[in-house]
């Protein structure tokens, strides 16, 4: 059956369509999203926090999966600071390293959960889904009594699917807002010139925790961020665990 349109109302369905397009490419919905007027049916992680203040704090994050000798000396540097941060630990990297792992708790520092074997999350079923997160909250909790709250996806791949079953688990999707791409052996001036002049309260940055230059960089960064006025915390303190929305561009917004 054909349907017969008038060139008015054909103007009309185009310019809608159109529209949609606009919208949704300035909200930043990705093509995978299903949009109907503008909004986003996904599931979106925390990239950054609206912390509605004059205080301007930030989240320094450190992805642990393929070494340590390196995790002690971040934890002295950003000792040296006064800077609190978060280590998003990976299962293997816990059970190797279960010293380091108690280290980081004992210094202070949040402890998020990266999955038990780094795998894309997306791909594995719900059962091995929860297998890898509850893994890593079982082991941190019994080597550190810490339950781990925030959840950060390998390869920052997450899932309407990974989403919903981390709400069931009463944690939370962490992505970042400022990445670091220190592990690709960047300098520690090229790491200073991609997080220093983006850097507004609220952020979220991505470092990993044995790259090659993290202990050059670490010590500019901060120190030009707390001459910026800038306060380190870590996740505990930023990022809302209920009464919150998350915006299309992943911004928490507390609610409460």
């Amino acid at each position: 059956m054909f349907i017969t349109i008038g060139r008015k109302n054909l103007v009309t369905v185009l310019a809608v369509a159109i529209a949609g397009i606009i919208l949704a490419c300035a909200l930043g919905v990705s093509s995978t999203a299903s949009v109907f007027f503008g909004k986003s049916s996904r599931k979106i992680p925390v990239y950054g926090v609206d912390t509605g203040s004059e205080d301007k704090v930030i989240a320094l994050t450190f992805d642990a999966a393929w070494g340590a000798d390196k995790t002690q000396g971040i934890i002295d540097i950003m000792n040296k600071y006064e800077a609190k941060g978060t280590f998003f630990l990976v299962g293997f990297w816990i059970d190797k390293f279960e010293e380091e792992t108690k280290a980081i708790a004992k210094a202070g520092f949040d402890i998020g959960n990266h999955s038990r074997n780094h795998l894309n999350m997306p791909k594995l079923n719900d059962g091995e889904m929860r297998s890898e997160i509850e893994y890593v909250n079982d082991r941190v909790c019994e080597l550190t009594g810490i339950s781990p709250k925030y959840f950060r996806a390998p390869f920052g791949d997450y899932s309407d699917r990974l989403m919903t079953a981390l709400e069931e688990m009463d944690m939370v999707g962490v992505q970042w807002s400022i990445d670091s791409l220190d592990w690709k052996g960047l300098s520690a001036k090229e790491i200073y010139d991609r997080v220093v002049p983006k850097a507004k309260s609220g952020d979220i940055v991505l470092f990993h925790n044995n790259s090659d230059h993290v202990l050059d960089a670490l010590p500019l960064v901060l120190a030009a961020l707390k001459d910026a006025g800038f306060r380190f915390v870590g996740l505990s303190e930023l990022v809302a665990t209920g009464g919150y929305t998350v915006d299309n561009n992943g911004i928490q917004h507390i609610t409460r």
